[in-house]
């Protein structure tokens, strides 16, 4: 049944109740033991350690886990140790799942955050008399009564309503109180329904009486309110991959498919090469099986998990010193790749706050003080802020600003009578008596209903009388403010002489007014919003405003930002709802604005950008919002005007509920992501080279490595130089190129050609050190000495440990711009100095100290070293030749 569009009377049947006598006290308890308490209800929780062992079934932890079982077994098997490969990567996987705990459980935060909402007590009547009963005990059938300062707390069809006005903007988006009826709507324009914010005779869970008294019937409660229909929403949406995920999924396949070809391809060479003697020779397997390891340990960046991690930890810290607080760490490179950002209009853009804008009137100082007298808002001296209905409150802090305060108002113009608003007259009308004691009479309302019970007009010159041509010029005026979308209020005055009014009833008092002036208030854009979605342009982001609030407003506000050019880019949820999918999908990007929206409008919205490929923000501040927030990639809610709900399921919460943040923190997430791709780029490459290195000494038949050297290489260059790299400044035209593809794969835009160059590079480099490590020892080289006696290779093999430690170290100060020189960048990096310095010291600690013997180095003389680090120095010019190649050809394209 659509209450609103029933007869109340016909309601009340429905549920067999009545507006005086309301419930029986037995008949509630029957139906609330048959519908259960009037509460939302939550998602069944999986045990910590459920959530923790889940977060082991990503592909990367698998591989890792495989890793350390192999590491271990070998070492056990050897004696050679392997235990802090395991202890490393078991390190890894443990912290990894940690983190993913911690930031679980978003939903069950919402819905609690849904619950709290809700009045804690209501005002009911049961057994034809006034109770107090618990918000969650009341039942469909219950009469409430509702006051000013009240939370409804059920979803309830009007019965009276005495000026009552409901602040609903959490759950519809309308940024003015709604006045409600108690009158039946109908349906116009061939429309099958009437949008939630349009209901005049419904209240809502979750919406606050701010003005008048009203009693009405409670139709729905629980789950089954509008309420609860989003919080089973956001129990029911799933969180997606972000794009960041989707990558290192790809990357995770890719290295375990590469790390089994290349462990088959030695045992497929060492048969070849051995015959049946591998059968009969176990050593000559262990061997074998021990250049495998060396090769898997070589292909898998151990540190690629924590690295990624903790870069996202410095990237969310980062962000909360730009007052972007980030709930999920991959939320940090979703936002670098946003394309499309779906904004909420009141509270987002706007400052929720209604203010006038203009006025239209030739006595300035008569017609503020008309409007803060005649108000029942007042102006708080100590906090200087106006209290009340936003409406009138806006017309108080107006008066203010021109030096009138209602406490001063107030003191010499008494207030003696009044005849209220009302809807019906659209208007009300206050007498105060002055100093001099004369009764002066002060009207504001509508301004077609003002001026039509006015005969004069209030001008610079006098009172004049008000002519046809006169009517029809403020007439003009009004139309102009209105189709500014700004709402326009009319002032009038009365002078009563020194006589008071027989009576105050509005028929006695608004007659033979003198017309004063108009006034134009609207809910205003923030200040940074414009140039912030300038920004978002230039950064080819697309910006879409989402709001409850009416077309007329929408467009205003929405042309006035730059969202939109002209009408033709708005529509209507109502419209929203004739549009089939096939439809919408074609005519979505020719959209900008959409107004009167409902909660599933804005899932229906962001779930077709996504269908688009598109990577979708979505930002809001109200209840209304949550699901859709969920729903998008990247999740944006109001940390001041934000409700609890909106927080509890948003990936990020703006701690300053300024839109421009979220400009910043996307420039942030592409600063962010840049360096992680460094950072991938850099591991890999040099994972690569130890790859290369090892399986041509191994085909060749000499060992250049030993897979704990390959573990302290990986130990001393995969985690600080990477970690370094992550603190990078962003490249200059970040927010000039447009957002990254979410299909676009972690190699793309070249850094798969980059490592394998990079690798194959750095390989070189560290088999030339070895052969030249040889030479120098024996004067001569002849690989028959390598391949009958290993130890002969000694001294190559140090100086290979020491070009391959140094090499990457070099390496990763040509990452700090996969393109540009770095001879050319303006700034230094000093923790990647740090680094440096740090990894130098334990590489000589590795050759030099009684912890050589472990390892099996040799002493290597200054001649020796000096080979080995011009080697390692090599990379720096040899990449600054490649990147100029890559240059010319991308400029080219």
């Amino acid at each position: 049944m659509k209450e609103y569009l029933s007869d109340a009377a016909d309601v009340l049947s429905s549920y067999h109740t009545q507006a005086t006598e309301g419930l029986s006290t037995v008949e509630a308890q029957s139906r609330l033991a048959k519908d259960g308490p009037n509460k939302l209800k939550g998602p069944k929780k999986d045990p910590v350690i459920k959530r923790f062992f889940a977060q082991m079934a990503d592909p990367m932890v698998i591989m890792l886990l495989i890793a350390a079982v192999i590491s271990a077994v070998a070492g056990a098997y050897t004696g050679e140790g392997g235990i802090a490969d395991v202890a490393i990567i078991l390190f890894v996987v443990v912290v990894n799942s940690v983190l993913g705990v911690v930031q679980e459980g978003k939903a069950e935060e919402a819905l609690a955050a849904l619950q709290k909402m809700s009045a804690a007590t209501s005002k009911v009547i049961r057994d034809d008399r006034l109770d107090e009963v618990a918000s969650t005990d009341l039942v469909a059938g219950d009469i409430v009564l509702l006051e000013a300062g009240d939370s409804v707390p059920a979803d309830c069809r009007v019965l009276e309503s005495a000026s009552m006005k409901i602040e609903e903007s959490a759950l519809t988006g309308e940024s003015l109180p709604v006045e409600k009826t108690a009158e039946i709507l109908t349906l116009s324009g061939g429309a099958d329904d009437i949008a939630l914010g349009d209901r005049k005779n419904m209240c809502y869970s979750g919406s606050v009486v701010v003005y008048g008294r009203g009693r009405a019937v409670v139709v729905a409660t629980g789950m089954n309110t509008e309420m609860g229909k989003i919080a089973d929403a956001i129990s029911q949406a799933e969180d997606g991959q972000t794009p960041l995920q989707v990558s290192l999924d790809q990357l995770s396949r890719t290295l375990t498919k590469l790390v089994v070809a290349i462990c088959a391809l030695i045992f497929f060479t060492g048969f070849i090469k051995h015959g049946s003697e591998m059968l009969q020779n176990f050593d000559l397997v262990l061997d074998t099986f021990m250049v495998a390891v060396s090769l898997a340990v070589a292909a898998i960046p151990e540190g690629l998990v924590a690295v990624v991690t903790i870069v996202l930890s410095m990237g969310v810290t980062r962000m909360s010193e730009r007052h972007a607080i980030v709930r999920r760490l991959t939320a940090v490179e979703t936002l670098g790749c946003t394309q499309v950002i779906c904004s909420d209009k009141t509270g987002t853009l706007t400052q929720n706050k209604m203010t006038v804008v203009r006025h239209e009137t030739e006595n300035l100082d008569a017609h503020v003080r008309t409007m803060a007298l005649c108000s029942d808002a007042t102006w708080d001296d100590v906090e200087q802020i106006a209290k009340g209905e936003p409406t009138e409150a806006a017309l108080v802090t107006d008066a203010a600003k021109h030096g009138y305060t209602t406490s001063d108002l107030a003191a010499s113009r008494p207030r003696i009578g009044e005849a209220p608003f009302d809807s019906k007259r659209k208007m009300m009308s206050v007498v105060v008596r002055t100093r001099s004691g004369r009764i002066i009479q002060h009207t504001k309302g509508a301004p077609d209903e003002i001026l039509a019970r006015c005969t004069k007009i209030m001008t610079s010159d006098g009172v004049i009388d008000l002519t046809d041509e006169v009517r029809a010029d403020v007439l003009s005026q009004n139309k102009s403010m209105a189709d500014q979308a700004l709402r326009v209020m009319a002032s009038a005055r009365r002078d009563w002489g020194n006589t008071a009014p027989e009576n105050f009833d509005a028929s006695n008092l608004e007659k033979d007014m003198t017309f004063v002036g108009l006034s134009g208030m609207i809910d205003p854009v923030r200040p940074e919003v414009k140039a912030a979605i300038e920004e978002a342009h230039s950064a080819g982001m697309r910006v879409v405003m989402i709001t409850g609030d009416h077309i007329d407003t929408a467009i205003a506000i929405a042309t006035e930002l730059g969202i939109i050019d002209n009408r033709n880019q708005a529509i209507t949820g109502a419209q929203l709802d004739k549009i089939s999918d096939e439809d919408f999908e074609k005519k979505i990007e020719t959209l900008g604005v959409y107004a009167r929206v409902q909660p599933e409008h804005k899932v229906r919205i962001v779930d077709m950008w996504r269908k688009k490929g598109m990577v979708t923000a979505m930002t809001g501040d109200g209840v209304n919002d949550a699901p859709s927030i969920k729903r998008a990639d990247i999740g944006i809610g109001m940390g001041i005007t934000g409700t609890d709900v909106t927080k509890g399921v948003a990936d990020m919460v703006l701690a300053d509920d300024n839109f421009a943040t979220i400009i910043a923190a996307c420039e942030e997430g592409r600063r962010i992501y840049d360096n992680i791709r460094k950072c991938i780029q850099f591991l890999l490459s040099s994972n690569l080279a130890e790859v290369i290195a090892v399986f041509v000494a191994s085909l060749v038949g000499f060992t250049i490595l030993q897979p704990t050297h390959l573990l302290w290489i990986n130990l001393i260059t995969d985690s600080l130089p990477a970690l370094a790299m992550a603190t990078e400044k962003a490249e200059p035209g970040i927010m000039n190129r447009k957002p990254r593809s979410s299909r676009s794969g972690i190699f793309s835009e070249g850094l798969g050609l980059d490592c394998i160059v990079q690798g194959v590079i750095i390989s070189v480099l560290t088999l030339v050190s070895y052969f030249i490590g040889h030479y120098v020892e024996y004067g001569t080289f002849d690989i028959s000495q390598v391949l009958a006696n290993p130890a002969a290779g000694i001294d190559g093999m140090t100086m290979a440990f020491l070009t391959l430690s140094m090499v990457e170290m070099f390496h990763s100060f040509n990452m700090r711009s996969r393109r540009e020189s770095i001879f050319k960048l303006k700034s230094q990096n000093i923790w990647l100095w740090g680094s440096f310095v740090v990894s130098l010291i334990l590489t000589y600690i590795a050759i030099e100290t009684p912890l050589s013997q472990a390892f099996g180095f040799a002493e290597i003389g200054v001649k020796e070293y000096a080979i080995a680090m011009g080697l390692a120095f090599a990379i720096i010019p040899l990449m600054e030749i490649y990147k100029a190649v890559m240059r010319a050809i991308e400029r080219q394209r």
